[in-house]
């Protein structure tokens, strides 16, 4: 009954713990983005980060900041119309508590900005793990993929967004996207260039290099190599006129301005088109709510694309957020193959499949302690906690070992099953109270853990520390039992075996 109550609880644990991939740390430093509207100058940038800049250096666990103008750090890249700043927090010496910590911060900034109208500011946290994504948030693209117009696709986004922000499981989402970029259209006259010798590739090649910028080469000077680039000067290339100050080469051999195959009309569009998977797709970044975890906010990402989302349109994961997604089914096959390990070599040990099955059904009780102090404290069932609990498989097994082999000695020495289990209990209760304790007290500053890297060390120390407690208080009373019932089935129906 015990058993079968361990495992129902061990399951409803399961289920109700908050999940993530790795913990959220306190690195001491918090990103800013601010996105103004679309066309900006940069100076028209600068103005409004200097606004934002006399709203958060007033916050006290601040310690120094960097203003960045001109790029866009969830876009990846310049725009004239984005800035970044990149602050750092005082030693976590100075911020003790949770009141002081980098979550805390993020909030300040946000409610410090709400009222800045021309301007989006998005705080946020690096990622945990460089090189997956550009924040430790959530980082999703929702895809076109039945091969709509791209404006269409940002209403379905905004639309998303707005659905997302209601949700108590976000902070904060928003897209840097936006299709109100003032831009020109160039229409090239293929027939003129034709008649001209020339190819429409030639001339927007001519175009992409004076005006865009197009590297040559290299040059060693001074022992040092500098980048040849070439691009016509800023002057050179301010206007519509200037467009016959730049000419393409003829296939007679003459010079003829661009301007003449050219035509350029205003228009509005997006800065950037991007695709994920082939699929035309716009970044949607979001802030987890403090309290709540990644694995939340997956959940709710989730129920609002299919709330949102119509038919032909999705989204997938990017950055960590797909890492932590994909990984759920791996972690099960991961301890069930651990399992199946264990139970292998303790077959081999007893030279037995019973006998085994006496330390694997203890196991339980041990994981089941494990997680409820996880949601005692709040700790998630993460990277972290499950290495803990995979050497806490180990280490109770090592403790139902002690019982069981000194049990089955006794056995064969003739002793009856039931005297021989409560012997082994009575006789390993010391060795088996010390290798509990001797873990449970090396990982207590673990579970007391503070600066960086204190929340990966909690989830390790809480669950493993929670189980070793249980865990242990349990195989005292289950596994004399366990072995009792184990042995008697093993000898009626075993054939016994004789030493030669």
């Amino acid at each position: 009954m015990a058993l079968i109550s361990a495992s129902v609880l061990l399951v409803v644990f399961i289920k109700t713990t908050k999940t993530g991939l790795i913990p959220d740390e306190d690195t001491g430093s918090v990103m800013v983005s601010v996105t103004v509207s679309p066309g900006c100058t940069l100076s028209e940038t600068k103005d409004i980060m200097d606004e934002v800049e006399k709203r958060i250096r007033e916050i006290p666990q601040i310690q120094l900041y960097a203003m960045v103008g001109g790029y866009n750090l969830m876009g990846g890249g310049q725009s004239s119309s984005s800035g970044t700043f990149i602050v750092r927090l005082k030693p976590w010496e100075e911020r003790k508590g949770k009141e002081n910590d980098k979550d805390a911060v993020i909030g300040q900034i946000f409610a410090r900005t709400a009222d800045i109208k021309n301007a989006q500011v998005f705080a946020f946290a690096p990622p945990m793990i460089m090189g997956y994504g550009s924040s430790n948030g959530i980082e999703l693209y929702v895809q076109d993929r039945k091969g709509g117009d791209i404006e269409t696709l940002f209403g379905h986004v905004n639309t998303f967004i707005e659905a997302l922000n209601k949700r108590p499981e976000i902070q904060s989402a928003l897209t840097t996207f936006d299709t109100r970029f003032p831009q020109y259209l160039v229409e090239v006259d293929a027939v003129r260039c034709k008649q001209t010798g020339i190819s429409p590739s030639e001339v927007l090649d001519v175009l992409s290099c004076y005006v865009g910028g197009n590297y040559a080469s290299n040059i060693n000077r001074f022992s040092k190599i500098y980048r040849v680039m070439i691009q016509a000067k800023p002057e050179d290339r301010v206007d519509v006129e200037s467009l016959n100050n730049i000419f393409v080469r003829t296939s007679d051999g003459e010079m003829a301005p661009v301007g003449q195959f050219v035509t350029l009309t205003k228009v509005y569009g997006p800065e950037i088109l991007s695709r994920f998977n082939l699929f035309s797709s716009i970044t949607v970044n979001a802030s987890t709510t403090p309290g709540y975890s990644s694995g939340d906010a997956i959940r709710a990402v989730q129920e609002v694309a299919r709330e949102t989302l119509p038919a032909g349109y999705g989204y997938e994961l990017g950055g960590i957020s797909r890492e932590e997604a994909s990984s759920g089914t791996s972690v099960v096959v991961i301890f069930v193959i651990c399992i199946l390990f264990v139970y292998i070599i303790l077959c081999s040990l007893y030279e037995s499949l019973f006998i085994p099955l006496a330390v694997m059904l203890s196991i339980p009780f041990g994981l089941t302690g494990s997680f409820l102090f996880a949601n005692i404290f709040g700790v998630e069932n993460n990277v972290y906690m499950q290495t803990g609990l995979i050497m806490l498989i180990g280490l109770l097994s090592k403790i139902a070992i002690l019982l069981t082999e000194y049990a089955s000695e006794r056995r064969r020495a003739g002793m009856s099953i039931v005297r021989a289990a409560l012997s082994a209990a009575a006789a390993r209760l010391r060795p088996i109270l010390m290798t509990a304790l001797t873990m449970v007290i090396g990982l207590l500053p673990l579970v007391w853990a503070s600066g960086a890297g204190a929340n990966g060390n909690i989830s390790l120390g809480v669950g493993t520390v929670g189980g070793m407690l249980i865990g242990t208080v349990a195989l005292l009373f289950v596994v004399p039992v366990l072995f009792i019932v184990f042995q008697t089935v093993e000898e009626r129906v075993m054939p016994k075996r004789e030493n030669l």
